[in-house]
């Protein structure tokens, strides 16, 4: 009889194992029927229990496929007597079978084949009833026999727990709160590592959720998750997801294109009863922060994976599309995935197996394995390294030359002309000159400050360069009140101490502005890194000087200072160009042409170039080439005005023409 019955349960052994795998779980029990009765199926959520009475065989399991139905009813064979029934789990394609007598049910299956229950506001009256020649099994182990009891209870396999929706639903809100929360910056590292964490306990519960039908999304906020499930096929097939479309960020939608060959892979290695695509859509960066604190497109960070499975090195790429507004001129998106480091606490963003293909609104990124993906923004200035390279040696061989230069006409204007009003002058000139000798040389020297690595050192050198820059442009703004008192003035009235005054103005103005500076906080002067060149990979090269770390200090201070400064000066300028046109002499253009130029140089007026660097284009870049060679070699400049001053007056037989602008041009006595 025994040997019957088992040649009889055979072919349910491989019930929804293709026919060869054994069950993982086995409950074989006799039971009595002594009435019509049922078979109850319910969902239990820790254990595994079979409770027996006259009216129904009630059993009690975490696996039912359908979560939105908790119970199920089934009808039993209408004959009397006794029956042999087993309960299968087979963990391959987590179901559960019942095999009573030559009847199997798929417990929590198909709900065609189940009656359903009646809602009873009470509990119906059953009667309890022994359940006989009790054994169970569990895959590896030993067959065990037990007791005539009325009940059984086994706990389930911890991973065979299922997930529900709501198990899901509830991880997704916990991860958006944390998501919400601000990072303090010294637990960024820290608090990124458990984000992660979380996620990846999501992507494990998203492994293992039980679905309502082929596909299915999570989540409402921060974190969307959807969960493709892919039947194998005999034939080649790829497999395309598009999200829903967003309004009002840098991120409209996205869309993924899984090739053939991804799942061809996975069924060579292995037997798979079904494919489980993962694919999460995270709107926030805060778990994927590196050292360089790159920029995301839209925040948005995408993850795809294969449950169970690690791809890499796959024949045909993984296209993932980005739909986007127009990018600005001066940023590349780089398509780039997130590489883990485990011997730090953070990662790092790679574009190893990526490929980029931008479009005006699209980017589109084809990879050879799966992971978190995201559109990198790396700055790209219209200076290439190349143009980058020739403007440093510019600046730095023109300061080497303006300062050697301000010290040849600081020398030479000391014996220059003995008449008050041109002293005064060539004093103003001379320590204007004095002051873009400091600021050349403490240009110069910055660099080698920063790299001394004392903090000491570089705050003094940070300090002295911003003093430096104040006194150019303080007397740049003198060099426009003496061209006022020369031009404008009608008489030029005789001040004691002028020149001291000024001198005080000059250099006193400056000292007060880097003190008070450096009194509200010493950290508001010291290494200060200058991007040269992003790279491709979103590394940064940097170039670290002693100066000003406040970004605020130096818009308010030295831009806004430098706009009071161009204004009265340009203002000045305009002066002398409409006495030049008043005088109207001719033969002497060219000597005018000069003086202009000259002054131009003295007032600062090419230090203007500077606004047009916030432009893009070949514009941007030949702006900053004219404001690099005609400011680094300001000293020069007027050096070699100086002397062309001297040598047209010198050739001039025309004493009145000479005197037109005396009071602006040297003295060739």
């Amino acid at each position: 009889m025994k040997v019957l019955f088992l040649l009889l349960l055979s072919p349910l052994q491989g019930v929804g194992a293709n026919g060869q795998r054994e069950e993982d779980f086995r409950f074989c029990g006799d039971r009595n029927q002594t009435q019509e009765s049922s078979v109850i199926y319910e969902h239990n959520r820790d254990s595994i229990s079979i409770e027996n009475t006259a009216q129904a065989l009630i059993i009690k399991g975490p696996y039912s496929p359908n979560r939105r139905k908790s119970s199920y009813k089934y009808s039993l064979p209408p004959p009397l007597g006794r029956y042999r029934f087993c309960i299968y789990w087979f963990e391959s394609n987590r179901t559960l079978w019942l095999a009573y007598g030559k009847q199997s049910i798929l417990l929590g299956g198909d709900p065609s084949s189940s009656i359903p229950q009646r809602q009873e506001s009470q509990k119906p009256e059953r009667t309890s009833a022994y359940i006989f020649n009790v054994s169970y099994i569990v895959k590896g182990g030993k067959n065990t026999s037990m007791d005539a009891k009325v009940e059984y209870s086994f706990p389930a396999f911890p991973k065979s727990m299922p997930v529900w929706e709501q198990d899901v639903e509830k991880q997704l809100t916990s991860l958006d709160s944390l998501l919400a929360q601000p990072l303090a910056p010294a637990m960024g590292a820290t608090e990124q590592q458990r984000l992660r964490r979380k996620l990846g306990e999501l992507e494990k519960m998203l492994a293992k959720v039980e679905l309502e039908g082929q596909n299915q999304t999570f989540g409402n906020a921060t974190v969307h998750a959807t969960v493709l499930r892919v039947q194998p096929s005999q034939a080649p097939q790829h497999v395309t997801f598009a999200s829903q479309r967003e309004e009002g960020g840098e991120v409209q939608g996205f869309t993924v294109d899984l090739p053939s060959s991804l799942f061809m892979m996975v069924k060579e290695r292995e037997e798979v009863v079904e494919h489980r695509v993962l694919l999460m859509d995270i709107n926030r960066q805060t778990m994927f922060q590196d050292e360089n604190s790159s920029h995301v497109l839209g925040n948005k960070v995408v993850s795809i994976s294969l449950v169970d499975t690690v791809v890499a090195n796959l024949s045909d790429p993984v296209v993932l599309t980005f739909f986007h507004d127009q990018l600005p001129m001066n940023v590349t998106p780089l398509c780039v995935f997130w590489q883990e480091d485990t011997s730090a606490s953070s990662g790092s963003w790679d574009s190893y197996g990526c490929t980029t293909v931008t479009g005006s609104s699209q980017t589109e990124c084809k990879c050879n394995h799966l992971t978190y993906f995201a559109v990198l923004l790396v700055s790209s200035p219209d200076i290439t390294p190349v143009h980058r390279n020739y403007l440093s040696i510019i600046t730095y061989v023109g300061c080497l030359i303006s300062a050697l230069a301000s010290i040849c006409t600081i020398f030479f204007l000391y014996f220059r002309s003995k008449q008050r009003d041109q002293i005064t002058s060539m004093h103003i000139h001379m320590n204007l000159l004095v002051a873009i000798f400091i600021l050349d040389v403490t240009f110069l020297i910055s660099e080698h400050l920063a790299g001394s690595g004392s903090e000491a050192v570089c705050r003094v050198g940070g300090l002295l360069l911003h003093f430096a820059l104040l006194s150019c442009l303080t007397w740049m703004g003198i060099e426009g009140y003496n061209l006022y008192r020369l031009v404008i003035e009608v008489f030029n009235a005789y001040h004691d101490h002028f020149l001291c005054k000024l001198c005080l103005v000059g250099w006193g103005f400056p000292f007060c502005c880097v003190m008070l500076i450096l009194l509200a906080s010493w950290t508001n002067y010291g290494f200060f890194s200058i991007p040269i060149y992003e790279s491709i990979d979103g590394r940064s090269i940097n170039a670290t000087i002693c100066w000003i770390t406040n970004p605020l200090i130096h818009n308010i201070v030295n831009l806004g200072f430098f706009s009071l400064v161009f204004l009265f000066n340009s203002v000045m300028l305009g002066a002398m160009v409409r006495e030049i046109l008043r005088q109207n002499k001719k033969g002497h253009k060219l000597k005018h042409v000069l003086a202009l130029f000259g002054l131009s140089v003295l007032l600062g007026i090419p230090w203007a170039l500077i606004f047009f660097s916030f432009t893009s284009g070949v514009f941007c870049l030949v702006s900053l080439y004219i404001f690099t060679i005609i400011n680094s070699l300001q000293g020069f400049l007027i050096f070699l005005w100086y002397w062309t001053m001297v040598l047209q007056a010198r050739k001039s037989p025309d004493s009145q023409s000479s005197s037109d602008s005396a009071k602006l041009q040297p003295s060739s006595s």
